[in-house]
Order: structure tokens, then sequence, then C-alpha cells
């Protein structure tokens, strides 16, 4: 464990290398922060002055160095858009972002895993068939267009929810959360549904057909054999060797979550790191915007490392190698 461990955070340190140079180059080379921050109107004087105090005036080298410095420290510079601290803005927007994600993740495990069983072992059923049916109706339909039907039935017609906004929070620390008030509970139901329609629908047809694949072992056949429940052959057995692929898949379903939830949280509004980047990326506000990506890049290798240790957990024979 201690071995697997050290070889995944030493791979971490080189991805994160990779993607802080990634975040250099999106922070250089795609225009000129000191006229996006300034404008036309600036002075020659001006202008040289501001890309001093950037640093601008050093080599690329010593550029790339001094940010990988920062970043290593959480300090992405100044956003030229809020003239505040890019950590602190990322700081306060994160934890609804996290909300969202871990939530619709949530929803999607419990809805997706008990459908994708129940779906295996009634493959023939005409429930079953119903429920791939929809499912095959929720991987197809667009997210936004998921969002938008939503805010149609729910806020415009019968008016029970907000359609935007993320209701009244409570701070617990520098952490605000919407999880305890009635507002906060109403504001989460839409965004969470929208984006856990697809990952509902994706996690059932892989425990299914996972499943249906386990269902023609030879492990199961001598469970059968021993004179097992059936209970124990499709809970105990075949369900835990189903889990490796959907611990895989929800693993870096949730990273494309964190990293790619704009288009949810631009519908309704919803104050997270996506609409953070889509206002980024509209004033070309560049320390957002790597640092947004060496975020997303983090996540999705801290999950990674999660994942694999969640395998020698499920499946001995990986402790054993």
């Amino acid at each position: 464990m201690i071995s697997l461990l050290a070889t995944r955070l030493t791979s971490v340190v080189l991805v994160m290398l990779v993607v802080s140079g990634l975040s250099f180059c999106v922070f250089n080379f795609l225009g000129d922060p000191v006229n996006n921050i300034l404008g036309v109107n600036a002075t020659l004087e001006q202008r040289e002055e501001l890309r001093v105090a950037l640093g601008l005036d050093q080599t690329t080298i010593v550029q790339f160095w001094r940010f990988v410095e920062r970043a290593a420290v959480g300090d992405f510079g100044v956003s030229y858009r809020n003239r505040q601290p890019v950590i602190d803005l990322m700081l306060v927007r994160l934890p609804a972002t996290l909300e969202l994600v871990l939530t619709a993740t949530l929803t999607a495990l419990l809805i997706g895993i008990p459908m994708g069983i129940y779906t295996a072992l009634r493959p023939k059923g005409l429930l079953s068939r119903i429920v791939q049916l929809v499912s095959l109706l929720g991987i197809s339909m667009p997210q936004f267009l998921i969002g938008m039907l939503l805010i149609l039935i729910f806020s415009v017609e019968l008016r029970w929810l907000s359609a935007f906004g993320r209701g009244e929070t409570v701070r617990i620390g520098w952490w605000t959360t919407g999880l305890l008030t009635v507002s906060g509970l109403k504001a989460l139901i839409m965004p969470t549904i929208t984006l856990a329609v697809f990952q509902i629908s994706m996690i059932m047809r892989l425990v299914r057909g996972e499943m249906l694949e386990v269902f023609r072992a030879d492990f199961i056949k001598f469970a059968r054999a021993r004179g097992l429940s059936d209970r124990a052959v499709y809970l105990t057995h075949a369900l835990r060797n189903s889990l490796l692929p959907v611990i895989t898949v929800v693993g870096l379903q949730i990273g494309s979550l964190i990293a790619f939830a704009i288009v949810v949280e631009a519908v309704f509004q919803w104050p997270g790191m996506g609409l953070l980047i889509l206002q980024a990326i509209e004033f070309a506000d560049f320390p957002v915007m790597s640092a947004y990506l060496a975020f997303v890049g983090f996540s999705f290798v801290m999950i990674n490392l999660i994942v694999d240790l969640t395998y020698l957990l499920v499946d001995p024979r990986m402790r054993v190698k």
C-alpha cells in the first residue's frame, strides 16, 4: 500500500508539472494581459510599468519558474476582472461546485446501481425494458435541454422551485453550504437532477452489462452449486465482481463533473467554479483560467489516486499482487 501510494504521488507531481506548463502557456501566450488591464488608451510608460510589476519583462524560463513557485503555494496572481486574488475567488466558488457535484454523484449511485441490478436480474421484464428505454433517453438528451425543461415545468408552470441561484446558505468556517436550509435544498434539486440524469443512465447500463457478464462466470455456477442463496450469489459475489469498472467510470465522471459542470451552472446561474470560468473566458481573465486548469488537473489526479486505492479494498486479488 505504501509503495503504491508513493508511486502514485510521484506521478501526481509529474502530472501537475505538465499541467502547470499548460497553465503557464495559457497565461502568457493567448493574449497580452497589459492590454486587458489598462485598455488601448494607456500610455507607453504605464504599459511598461505594469509589465515590470507583473514580471513580464523577465525571460520565459524565469517567468515559468516563478509561476510554478507561486502555484505550489496556491498563488495564481490577481484576477483582471475582479481585482482580487484568484485563490480567494476560487475558495468562494468551490463549495458550490463541490456540493453540486457530490450530490449529483451520490444521487446517481443510489439510483443507478439498484436499477442496474434489477435490469440484470430481470433482463426481459417489461419494467426492465422501460427503464432501459428511459436510460437511453437520459444518455441522449443534452444537459442544457434537461435543465431548461425542468425550469419550464417546476419554475415557470408549477412555481415550486427557484430557476436560478443557490438559495440561502450557511457559513461553516470558510465553507458555505445550502444543505442546512430549506431554500438551499430546494435550489439544489433541479441542478442535481440535470447533472445526475446522464450519470444514472450510464451507471445503470454499466452495472447491468457487467453483472450479465459475471453471471456466466464459473464461480457463479459453483456458488449456486454450493447451495448459496440468491441474495448471496447476486449481491455478494456477482455485484462485488462487477464494481471495478463502475468505480473507474464513477471516478472519471466525478472529475468530469467538476471540470464540465459549466453548462449546468450557466443554465441555473449556480455560483460555482463553472460560472466563474465562463466569466473569465468572456473577459480574457488569464490568471483565473490558468488556476482553473491547474485545479481540474489536480482533481483528476487525486480522484485517480483514490480510485486506485479503492481497487485494493474491493478486489483482494489486487492486494495479493
